[in-house]
């Protein structure tokens, strides 16, 4: 802890305490707020153009979301994860004044993703065949390699913005963000319904749909960057030092990938499950509804994620150990009143809710069932998505990417397949193996935290950052 802060502490009454609190929770939400914003309207574009493409006929429909989830496990999440080491190292660099090493960190992370862009393009032109070598129904892979060859423009333009959106987000300034994607959504929808029901392209329009989106949102970001006075020492033209020091930013890329490629993997893999459990028609709809459901409320507490990290990184970055300890609590304090909230929300409307997806009776009882366990879901993932913006914040992403590994693969999803095959608790079990799993990530994460030394881990990052600006 450096002097000044020793000197506060003297001097500083409880009243000046609550001041840093309440200044604290103002910082907090006024990140996290547009950030949830961010997530969630960049989330409905996908989920806009499977809506339209539904009125083109039940294979149209099937092979789209085929294709959305096959191009989301292996090339958005990866991407997504890439550009989130961004949030570290821009996060420091802004908070130790090393403004200049802003932009050579989002031009190196651009370029990585559009190298790492090129691979994944190769796998989604043959993501027909791979789905059928997968056991998928011919029919409905071939309409689902179509959409993914059309949605393959969408890959570089995702991994460039991820890479703009960490870049402003480490600065604190997220309103552009959130008016570039609402601009771009409410353009998707125009788009898709020019491309889908006009022009006769069907499901490719979609596709194109979607790519043209990003590719304005990438394109509107980047003539604010470049225009506004803003980033007049952050992002000063292009730099070769971008293509200087890659494998060390590599070194914390790859854990961020597989920190949170672990995670996302694993709800998809409960989908794949459920198709094995008797009724698999009734337990795959129940189960794909309710990841549905669990994704969207997902991105409120993912934003608040993004804004801690934010928050611990800046403080960190400026030798501020104290009050990067005191953002990590208030925002664990913000997740458990988020959490209870939403929870509260998600039991109130458990008998009604399944109505928004079907009018089978049976379909619609289930899903009030696991809505109860979805708001337990949720309460605990609300604290583990803050852990992991902390995480983020202090550079741990090789520490996530183990918990997240032992956490769902050696603990969750082996428990869940037990009480859904062994117990015979169906597409609960495995939802209940998610709870488990999640449990475990909050718990050792929760641990870690309350170990930190966070003096030591200011003099850490002061350290990673002076290597990296000279």
């Amino acid at each position: 802890m450096d002097i000044q802060e020793r000197k506060e502490d003297l001097e500083c009454p409880n009243s000046r305490k609550s001041d840093e609190i309440v200044a604290q929770v103002k910082k907090l939400l006024v990140l996290a707020g547009p950030l949830m914003l961010v997530n969630l309207l960049l989330y409905s574009l996908q989920v806009i153009s499977v809506m339209f493409i539904g009125h083109r006929g039940e294979l149209a429909l099937a092979g789209a979301s085929m294709a959305t989830s096959f191009a989301f496990v292996t090339g958005f999440s990866l991407l997504m994860g890439m550009g989130s080491a961004l949030e570290t190292l821009c996060g420091q660099s802004n908070g130790a004044k090393q403004y200049h090493m802003l932009g050579i960190h989002m031009q190196r992370a651009m370029f990585v993703n559009l190298l790492v862009s090129i691979p994944l393009a190769c796998i989604w032109a043959n993501a027909g065949h791979i789905l059928v070598f997968l056991r998928q129904d011919p029919e409905i892979a071939a309409e689902a390699g179509h959409y993914a060859c059309f949605m393959i423009p969408s890959i570089f333009a995702f991994g460039l913005l991820e890479c703009q959106i960490r870049f402003l987000q480490a600065q604190n300034n997220v309103l552009p963000m959130m008016l570039t994607a609402g601009f771009t959504a409410l353009l998707h929808v125009f788009g898709c319904w020019i491309l889908v029901l006009k022009s006769g392209l069907g499901s490719k329009g979609a596709a194109l749909a979607n790519a043209t989106s990003y590719w304005i949102n990438v394109s509107l970001l980047a003539a604010y960057i470049r225009i506004s006075p803003c980033f007049k020492n952050t992002c000063t033209g292009f730099s070769t030092e971008a293509f200087s020091d890659i494998p060390r930013y590599l070194r914390l890329a790859v854990p961020s990938a597989l920190m949170m490629c672990l995670e996302i993997w694993s709800f998809e893999m409960m989908v794949l499950l459920s198709g094995l459990l008797p009724n698999p028609k009734l337990e795959t709809s129940v189960l794909s509804i309710s990841l549905n459901t669990s994704a969207m409320v997902h991105m409120l507490p993912q934003g608040l994620g993004g804004a801690v990290s934010v928050r611990v990184s800046n403080e960190l970055g400026a030798g501020r150990p104290k009050a990067a300890r005191l953002a990590a609590r208030t925002a664990t304090f913000l997740a458990t009143t988020e959490g209870i909230l939403l929870a509260i929300v998600m039991v109130s409307i458990r008998k009604v809710w399944g109505h928004c997806y079907s009018n089978e009776e049976e379909v619609v009882t289930y899903v009030g069932k696991m809505l109860i366990l979805i708001a337990v879901s949720h309460f605990l993932d609300a604290h583990q998505s803050v852990f992991s913006g902390i995480a983020r914040g202090c550079g741990w992403q090789k520490i996530g990417a183990f918990v997240n590994l032992g956490a769902f693969y050696l603990w969750g999803i082996p428990a869940g397949a037990v009480l859904a095959f062994v117990y015979h608790v169906g597409g609960k079990g495995l939802w209940m193996g998610i709870i488990l799993a999640i449990s475990a990530q909050a718990l050792i994460y929760s641990v870690v935290i309350l170990r930190t030394n966070w003096d030591k881990q200011a003099n850490k990052v002061a350290d990673r950052v002076t290597q990296e600006s000279t």
